[in-house]
């Protein structure tokens, strides 16, 4: 049996396809699991960073560029997204300190 190099390629492209979707499954398990919210903003950016990676992954294994402007769109997008996560997380935290403690009424 003689492999050449098209069919080495070929199964490290599903290979990588498929570990990348396991490893997207993980950080699902991570995301509904918690246990805080700072947990899930990070597990949601590595989801974020695995789909990225998959896209990229894809246009190579597929030979077609349009999906890597979709993964560069979907990076800043995420970016984003996770700025703004991570600048609500922060406020709440704030917000939350600065409360007084209530008084009990007698």
């Amino acid at each position: 049996m003689i492999i050449d190099g098209q069919t080495i390629l070929h199964a490290a492209g599903r290979l990588t396809l498929a570990l990348l979707i396991l490893s997207i499954a993980l950080a699902f398990v991570r995301l509904v699991r918690g246990p805080q919210a700072a947990d899930r903003i990070v597990s949601l950016d590595l989801i974020a960073v695995l789909t990225v990676a998959f896209l990229g992954a894809y246009a190579v294994h597929s030979k077609e560029s349009a999906f890597l402007d979709v993964a560069i769109a979907y990076a800043l997008i995420a970016f984003l997204g996770t700025v703004a996560l991570s600048r609500f997380l922060l406020r709440s935290r704030k917000t939350s300190e600065e409360k007084p403690p209530q008084e009990e009424n007698r």
